[in-house]
Parts: C-alpha cells; structure tokens; sequence
C-alpha cells in the first residue's frame, strides 16, 4: 500500500488552526492563552490526521490505536482550551485539569495500543515494574533539582501535593506506555514513539504548569510550546515513508540497531543511575532540600523493585541454564541413540567431554580420549582442511562473536586402525566461546552404498564390466587430451549369440556373457577398457595404441578368445565365433564418430559372414547411409504403389508345357531399375519385406486365379523370407489371401532355402506344418547347398526340391556338379517328390536335365521373368520352338 499525504481534512485543520494562532498572535495575547490556541490547534491537526489514517489502515489493531490516540488529542485539547478560563477560580485542580488528564490517559492507551505484541503474564509484570522504576527515579530526578526547592518555598503540602498530582500521573502514564514501544517492535516505531514523545512533553509541560501556579508566575515559553510541537509531529508521522514501510508486511527491514536495542533494554537502570548520582551530588554538596522521608520511601521503593527485579532474573537464569543443560542431556542422548557421537573441544581440538557412544562407534572408551587431541585421529589428508576451518571459526585464535557452525567431513581411524570416512557439525558452544560442541556420525555405510551406487551405474551387471555410459565418457576424456589421434575402439559382437538365449534361456545366456568377459578381459592390456556396450556386444578402447597393427593384432585375439574353445552352459558346449570392427581416431573425428565407425566395421565384418576382422573405411558409412536411405525410399515405394510382379514360368520338361509361374518383385524408382538383390536385403533388415511380401502374395494370387479360371491348369510359387515366416499372423495371412482370391491351396508353392531351416529350425518348422495343413505344397529352394541334413525331409513334409543354379550351371563342363545334379535328380524321384531345376541357359544343359529324368526347369533359356500380359503366349509355344533359341 502507498500512503499519499492527507488532502481535504488535515488541509482545512492546518489553516484555520494557522488563522486562529495568527489571530490571537496579532490581538496581544498572553503567552499562555497563545501557547493554549497553539496546542489546540496541533492537537487537532493530530485528531484529524489519525482520524483520516485510521479510515485507510487494513489491520484493525492499528486502526484502534491511532483512533484511541485521535479520541485523546481530542479530549486533551478540549482541557487546553478551557484552562484559561478555568485558572481564575480558586480551586487548585479544576475541571479543565481532569479533561486533560482523561485525554493524557486516552494517548497513553492508544500508545499501548500500537505495539504489534502486547505484553502478557510476567511480560507484564516486567513491564510495570520497568515504569515503575523509570517514574520514581524521574521524580527522585525532579525532586532534588526542582520539586524540593519549590516545595519548600511553597510551605503548604496538601496544596503542594494537590498542584503536583496533574504532572505526576502524567509522568505515570508516559512511564507506562514506554515498556510497550519502545523495546523492538518494528510496526510501534513510527507512531507509538511519537506518541509517547506527545506523553513527554505533556507530562513537560503539565510539571511547568504546575510549578508555575505554586509560585504565581508565567509558565515559560518553553514548557508552553512543547506540546504542540509534539502533536504536529504526531499528526505527520502516519504519513510518513517509515510508517508505510512497516506497517508492509514485506518489508523486513530492522527498524533499530543492537546498540539501540540494548540502550532501550537498559533504559530503567541509566534512570536509577543517574538518580543515584544526582542523589549523592546534592547530599555531598550539602544542597538537599525538601523534606528526606519523600526520598527515603521513593528510594526504599526503587530499591526493592530492583532488587524483586534482580531475584526473578536470578530464578529464570538459573530455569533457562536448567533448560538448557537438559536440552543439551537431550540432544546428546539423541544424538547417540542416532550412532553418532558427541564431544566438546577447544580450538586446539584437545577433548574436554565425549559421549559414552564413541566406544560403539569407534571402539575407543571415553577416559582414553579425554585430554588428547582430535587431531591425532584424524587421516593426514584431511587434517589440514579441518584446522583451516577452525581457525576460521575462532578467527586466527580470537573467539568471534554470533552463532557459528562448520560442516566437517574426514576419515576418523578407529581402535581397529581403519580409518572411517564420517560426516561432524562443529558448533560454538553456548557455555563458553572457547569450546566447540561438535556432532561426529559415521558414514561408512552410506558411503559404501554411494560407491555401489556409482559402480552399477557405470558398469555392466552382468558380467562386472563398464557399461555404454562409462565407456563413451571414457572415451571423450581420452579423445580431449593432446596425441589423442593414437587411440582407438574396437567393437565385437558374438555370433549366433541369439540362439543361446532360444535354446538355454537367458539366465544361462548371461551366464555365457560372464564367461565371454572374462577371456576378453584376459585378452586386452591393463591400460585398455573394457566395456560392454549391450546385449552380446563388447567394445575396446585403446588409449594408445603404437600403430595400426597394435589395434589390429588386439583385435585377432578377441576373436581367437571367444572361438578358441567351446563355453559350457548349462551342460552342454556351446560354440561361438566374433565379429570384430576397428576404427581409429582422427584430428577431426568426434568420440560418438570413433564409436560409430567402429560399429560400422563390425557390421560389415557380421554383413561378410564372420568370423572376420574389419577396418573402418569412409565407404562403409556411406554404405550404411544409402542402406538408411534406400529404407526410407522402399516405405515410400509401398505407399506409392512403385511396385510390380513379373513372373517366370516353370516349365515340363518332358511336354514343355508351362505348370507354374514363380512370381518375382520388381521395383521401378522413378524411371530407374533398382535390382532385387540391392533392396531386398534392406527390406528384410527393416522388416518392410513382410508388407511388401503380403502384397506380392495377394496380387499374384488374384493373378493366378485369373489365368486358373481361363481354363488354364497353372501354379504359382512364392519365395519365402524368415522375417514373412515369423510374423505374427502369417499362416492366417495366407489363408485370407487364398479365399479372397480364390486360388486352390494345391496351387500355390512357397519356398524356403535350406538356411531357414537351420536357424530357429523348430519355430519354422512348426509353421510351415501348419501352411501343409491348408493344402499349400512346400518347396525347398537351392536344394544341395548343405545348410540342411536329409533329416528335414522326414521332419517337413516337402512337396518339391528346387536344384541350386550353381549345379545346373555346371552340366556338362564339370563332371563333379554333374555327378551331384544327377544324385539330387535319383533323390528326388526316389522320395516322390517333384524336382526343379533352376538356371537353365544353355541347351545341353536342357538336354542333360532331360536325360537325368528331370521333370521340371526353369530359366532364361525356358523363359525370361515377364509382365502378365506376356504369360498368355508363351503357354502356346512348343519347348522345341524354346531349345532351338527362339
């Protein structure tokens, strides 16, 4: 809130106050009938202004108060203003002197009023007792200077007494209201000391009043012009930026100093002082008048006060030293119940007390360390820091003044000689500022636990290595120093590691983790990290490798490691090999580029077959950048629909007549031919070949259905991939591409290479089964490679084997191919199963097939891969018309 000064009412007071001063100024008037005018007029400047601030005050004890001291402005003026008449008439206290004293009474309330805590209970007491004692001391004060004299000159006591009861409960109610304003309390400042400053100079002026009626002359301008200076300041503090600052709950500001502070606290015993002293200087001077027993009883009464005063400080002394004794029994019984142990000490770290909890923690007995040094329990490291810190506390030796705490943190050796990192509190210790109460906890565990913590976030859980986030840190650190150009990083990744956890189950696969650890452990050199990077990766880090050929050689026994014996896990001998990458760091090259590029190598040593080592060169990123974009070019290309189907016919050997088509994907991006062999591997990398092969199935069945519904008995084929295989509803995908289209399941042929059957063998196997179930027949495609045993032909039931172009390419120029052509061919017949051959070019390749009793071929002398619309005439053509190179 922002006070504005007083506008309308404090305006119009001030000038017809100004007007009435001037008034009676020019009209001759006496001093006192122009002192009168002049505290109406401030007072009621004051009334007014109170009045105006109270209406914009918010806290309601405030509004109170300066309406109580606006009530008393009021009713004091009124006396002002009829004390002349009133001092003509032949009564020593008149009517205008008791409205004065009502109105003096109504401020000295108000004044209370204003102080933010009100004092109750022995506050209270305290209180009185404190105005007590600031009033007799005053009139001891007055008396000897200035009461006793008159007194004496005035000879009558009952009108003496009478004449001075006026100032003397003035000089009460202002001793009452100072104990409520003056200590510090911030919002009572601004007013309630202007406030009592208007009870100062009333109780001034009322005593210059009276002394003036008991010896019949003029009260002096001083005592006359006091009081209404005071209102006036009254009137304008409300007003004032003081006031509105504290009367701001935001502002924290202190309103005095300690100095002040303590001035104020000891205000009763400065008044009892100089009391005392203007006492003794009268006495000794032999210049005490007045009648002694007034100051034997006033000082008989100061002296008891005090000394009451005294006795109850002396018994809350001794309750708050009983207090804090047992607060400090307390907070050291809590403290050790906790496990923590606490001693004092000086400076100089020699013990002066200590816990029974020491010989729990730290195995020593209390007596053994009483008198000796903490310091010689401290770890060297640690100790310099500390003795800094406590010299700091104590100043260079010099105890400084205010609460001070230091926060300790060292290793402590126990009985046992080990040393125990621990956590302390030293503290200045209230008894005396030579001592130290310091709170000593051991922290073993929690820092054992922070060390574990920090280990299982940087390192590998299972087999104890350092993980991803350890190692690429590692190797930021390493990569920022000067020479970093020799370091460099080597991945390796364990094949066939996937089928240990199919096979075993992942508790034993992380068990041969653990074991694969180990001997790459043995492998690397000490001053190398090792990490696991995730999963069955691992990665190297080479600080400072000599040359290329160190990195290299490194390298070749991590593989030899892993593939050098079998690992045993879970009772059975599991053989692997590794993959192995290398990339060497550069002047511009990145941490995360150095672990990519040797990512890369390790992909394209997996890509090549493994087990191999491979080198990072610049193409193989470029590589893995076309594979990403060819990725997003092949989702694209399915949206567009940029895909077609040609087909390639299978023909009878024997009647060359077409029986089936295989049908084959074809991509045209843009106007650009991209071959199969560039995209398909992506494709089933990304997992895109199982929309894409769902597309190829459902088109060519609705082809196929086609030609089968013109009354032409033909089949189709369809290769398989082991991601189409795998997907979740494959089998109910082909079902629903058969009944939309309505192609017979004998009809259609899927075929699957000999390597799918070997990698996750029974998960495959289980499928095919089910699609033999439907009625699709079964074909297995490059036949003779030797990835499968003859084994899987008694565990699938195949309705066809298709002869490898590698055989068929061999006829006649090689007898070895020929001979294993001819075998497959007498295989095949005698399991009943139909025999394809594929990649027939040449005609004695067709000649010989016919001569091995091979029913069915196919290839680009037969028929080249062709559109459907191309499919019609060749059912037409004679095989002879084909053989003769049409």
């Amino acid at each position: 809130m922002r006070w504005r000064d007083p506008r309308v009412p404090l305006t119009a007071a001030v000038v017809l106050g100004v007007v009435g001063l001037v008034a009676a100024l020019l009209s001759g008037a006496s001093a006192v009938i122009v002192g009168a005018v002049a505290g109406v007029i401030a007072a009621a400047v004051a009334a007014v202004s109170l009045f105006a601030a109270a209406v914009r005050l918010a806290d309601r004890r405030k509004a109170l108060a300066w309406r109580w001291l606006a009530g008393g402005s009021i009713t004091w003026l009124v006396g002002v203003g009829v004390r002349p008449l009133a001092d003509g008439t032949p009564f020593a206290v008149t009517f205008a002197d008791l409205v004065l004293l009502v109105g003096t009474a109504m401020l000295a309330v108000g004044t209370g009023l204003s102080a933010t805590r009100p004092a109750h209970g022995q506050a209270l007491l305290r209180d009185l007792a404190d105005a007590y004692v600031c009033a007799a001391s005053i009139f001891v004060i007055g008396w000897v200077l200035v009461l006793g004299p008159a007194y004496h000159e005035a000879g009558d006591a009952g009108i003496f007494a009478i004449t001075l009861a006026s100032p003397l409960l003035c000089l009460i109610f202002t001793c009452a209201a100072g104990p409520a304003v003056l200590p510090v309390q911030r919002s009572a400042w601004p007013v309630g000391l202007a406030a009592l400053a208007v009870l100062a100079a009333v109780t001034t002026a009322e005593t210059v009043t009276a002394l003036a009626r008991m010896t019949g002359d003029t009260p002096r301008l001083t005592g006359v012009w006091l009081a209404p200076a005071a209102f006036l300041a009254l009137a304008a503090v409300p007003w004032s930026d003081r006031t509105a600052r504290a009367l701001d709950p935001e502002d924290d500001r202190p309103s005095v100093s300690q100095t002040t502070s303590a001035i104020i606290a000891a205000m009763p015993l400065i008044l009892v002082v100089v009391a005392t002293a203007v006492v003794l200087f009268r006495v000794l001077g032999g210049k005490l008048e007045g009648p002694a027993p007034v100051l034997a009883v006033v000082s008989a009464s100061i002296v008891g006060i005090l000394v009451v005063r005294l006795f109850v400080v002396l018994m809350e002394t001794g309750r708050m030293r009983r207090l804090v004794d047992l607060g400090e029994r307390q907070l050291q019984d809590l403290a050790e119940s906790t496990g923590d142990v606490v001693l004092l000490c000086d400076y100089d770290g020699v013990v002066r007390e200590i816990g029974e909890g020491v010989e729990s923690t730290y195995g020593y007995h209390p007596d053994e360390l009483l008198g000796r040094a903490i310091f010689d329990y401290i770890h060297p490291e640690d100790l310099p820091g500390i003795q800094a810190a406590l010299r700091e506390m104590s100043n260079d030796g010099e105890p400084v003044e205010g609460p001070g705490t230091c926060m300790i943190a060292c290793r402590v050796r126990a009985s046992d000689g080990t040393w125990r990192p621990t956590e302390s509190v030293a503290t200045r210790h209230m008894r005396g500022e030579d001592l130290l109460l310091v709170t000593t906890r051991d922290v073993s565990d929690q820092e054992a636990l922070r060390n574990q913590v920090a280990h299982l976030t940087f390192h590998d859980g299972v087999t104890g290595l350092p993980n991803r986030a350890y190692f690429e840190e590692r190797t930021r650190e390493v990569l920022a120093r000067p020479g970093a150009s020799s370091a460099a990083v080597v991945f390796l990744d364990l094949d066939g590691f996937t089928a240990v956890n199919d096979s075993v189950g992942h508790a034993s696969g992380d068990y041969l983790l653990g074991q694969a650890a180990r001997r790459l452990r043995a492998a690397v050199r000490a001053d190398d990290t090792l990490a696991r990077w995730g999963g069955d990766e691992f990665a190297v880090l080479l600080e400072a490798a000599a040359d290329a050929q160190t990195a290299v050689d490194l390298a070749e026994r991590l593989v030899r490691a892993v593939s050098s014996e079998p690992f045993r896990v879970a009772d059975r001998d599991i053989a692997l090999t590794a993959s192995v990458g290398v990339a060497f760091a550069d002047d511009d090259v990145s941490s995360a580029d150095l672990i990519r590029n040797a990512d890369v190598a390790m992909a394209r040593a997996k890509d090549l077959g493994g087990p191999r080592v491979e080198v990072f060169a610049a193409h193989m990123h470029a590589d893995v950048v076309r594979r990403l974009e060819l990725a997003a070019d092949l989702q694209r290309a399915l949206l567009e629909n940029q895909f077609a189907i040609e087909y390639q016919p299978v023909v009878d050997l024997a009647t060359s007549r077409v029986t089936a088509v295989e049908a084959l994907v074809r991509w045209w991006r843009g106007s650009a031919f991209v071959p199969p062999e560039q995209f398909l591997g992506p494709a089933e990398d990304t997992g895109l070949i199982v929309p894409l092969s769902e597309w190829i199935l459902r088109e060519a069945c609705q082809e196929v259905a086609a030609w089968r519904a013109s009354s032409w008995d033909i089949g189709l084929s369809l290769n398989l991939s082991t991601r189409q295989i795998m997907a979740p509803r494959f089998v109910e995908t082909v079902e629903s591409a058969l009944a939309e289209s309505g192609l017979p399941p004998s009809a259609l042929t899927l075929e699957v290479i000999e390597e799918m059957l070997v990698e996750d063998a029974e998960e495959t196997i289980t499928r095919l089964s089910e699609l033999r179930r439907l009625g699709v027949r079964l074909a297995i495609d490059d036949f003779g490679t030797g990835y499968a045993s003859l084994a899987f032909l008694r565990q699938l039931p195949v309705d066809m084997i298709k002869i490898d172009p590698s055989f068929v390419s061999g006829l006649g120029s090689d007898e070895t191919l020929t001979l294993l052509t001819r075998t497959i061919v007498r295989l095949g017949h005698d399991l009943g199963l139909i025999v394809v051959a594929e990649g027939i070019e040449r005609p004695e390749q067709l000649e010989l097939l016919r001569e091995m009793g091979c029913t069915r071929g196919q290839g680009f002398l037969v028929a080249r891969p062709m559109a459907a619309r191309g499919v019609d005439s060749l059912m037409r053509t004679s095989l002879s018309s084909m053989s003769s190179g049409v």
